[in-house]
């Protein structure tokens, strides 16, 4: 595309590029995950549920001081559209918070009330909803496409061929200390598996269509803009990207209710975090209370806790209903999959590429070509969140 080589396009674009400099530093899944998940397992199922883990996290490997500066030193008054320039006020706004978080994770409240500023919390309406969707019987628990089937290295594969419906390349490695069972790290275009996992057939088609059909998409797309900006994130992104992720899970026919129970437990489990029960409370509350089974219990228990309260796990349900009411609304998604963006800001996306300052997505995710749902109850439940 063309590019306008004026001197008010070069600053906007030199200081996008240093914040992607800055942001590349501080992807906050490198350094929340502890590294001793399985041994405090173990420790903690000995003890009958009573005693809380202790996790060890990685090292930081930036100074917080000095990004910190960096950040608040960029020349933002030099973008002279008021429009973009406010954009990236938000920016600097919010990865500053992301600073803060990775700056006190495992440091207990510091960490829970810095993850707070930057991800929320559950709203009782959200508490609801999450109540609401455990109120239905999954009746196909123990099908065969639930069973522990595929071994890490089998789910690459899987993994490969599924993504050559993309003309991209993206790599796999593999993980002994994430308490997810995939991610996809954006700065280096990788999905992580989880070595200690074992993958039904059920999570390889919600996976597929979640991590490489949405994740890698955006990650891919964001790569394509003169701005940087859609590459490492607009501000508040995840709610959007987890709900465009799930939404994907839904329009290829993978969601189900089991899945869709998960998100609810997930939501349960920061707010339980949010009324300051332990650990130990909140996993008894998901087992014993919510009939949750102890591993399930104990890894989205370790999610919500990890780095002492990271709470944006609420975030999946929130947002696979504000996209999927996007949809109902025959609003255009593919905007929505220019990058690392925020549905708040589609507006703001269409003015950039209005301005030459972003492309249409050159990827598209392949499940939102047709809806393959044919869950009447699931369909049912999206329609009646609140």
């Amino acid at each position: 595309m063309m590019i306008d080589s004026s001197v008010r396009t070069q600053k906007l674009l030199d200081i996008d590029n240093r914040i992607d400099t800055l942001v590349k530093k501080i992807e906050l899944l490198r350094y929340v995950n502890p590294t001793n998940i399985e041994e405090e397992k173990q420790k903690f199922f000995a003890s009958k549920y009573l005693t809380d883990p202790v996790f060890v996290y990685p090292e930081r490997d930036f100074d917080k001081f000095k990004l910190h500066s960096e950040f608040f030193a960029l020349p933002l008054e030099e973008i002279q559209d008021e429009r973009i320039r406010n954009l990236y006020e938000e920016i600097i706004y919010f990865y500053s918070g992301l600073i803060q978080c990775i700056e006190t994770i495992g440091e207990g409240k510091k960490f829970y009330y810095n993850s707070l500023r930057s991800f929320g919390s559950p709203t009782e309406e959200d508490v609801e909803n999450a109540k609401f969707i455990l109120h239905f019987e999954d009746k196909d628990e123990k099908s065969s496409v639930f069973q522990p089937k595929y071994s890490p290295t089998q789910a690459a594969e899987i993994f490969k061929e599924y993504g050559k419906k993309y003309a991209f390349d993206f790599n796999i490695k593999h993980s002994t200390t994430m308490s997810a069972i995939a991610m996809v790290l954006n700065s280096t275009q990788s999905l992580v598996l989880n070595d200690h996992y074992t993958y039904s057939e059920n999570e390889m088609g919600i996976l597929t269509n979640h991590e490489i059909g949405v994740h890698m998409v955006t990650t891919m797309n964001g790569l394509k803009h003169p701005l940087k900006i859609f590459s490492h994130g607009f501000p508040n992104n995840v709610e959007t990207q987890e709900g465009l992720a799930v939404f994907s899970e839904y329009m290829s026919g993978n969601l189900t209710l089991k899945r869709l129970k998960e998100l609810a437990y997930r939501v349960l489990a920061v707010n339980g975090l949010a009324k300051g029960y332990s650990f130990s409370k909140t996993f008894r509350s998901l087992h014993n209370t919510f009939d949750l089974n102890r591993e399930d219990a104990f890894y989205i228990t370790v999610r919500a806790y990890r780095g002492g309260g990271f709470t944006k796990d609420y975030l999946y349900l929130t947002g696979l209903k504000k996209i999927y009411n996007y949809y109902k609304n025959n609003k255009d998604l593919n905007v929505l999959l220019t990058g690392k963006v925020t549905l708040e800001f589609a507006d703001e996306i269409e003015y950039l590429i209005a301005n030459n300052l972003a492309v249409r997505p050159e990827f598209i995710t392949d499940s939102y070509a047709e809806n393959s749902n044919t869950d009447t109850t699931l369909n049912f439940i999206l329609d009646n969140l609140k």
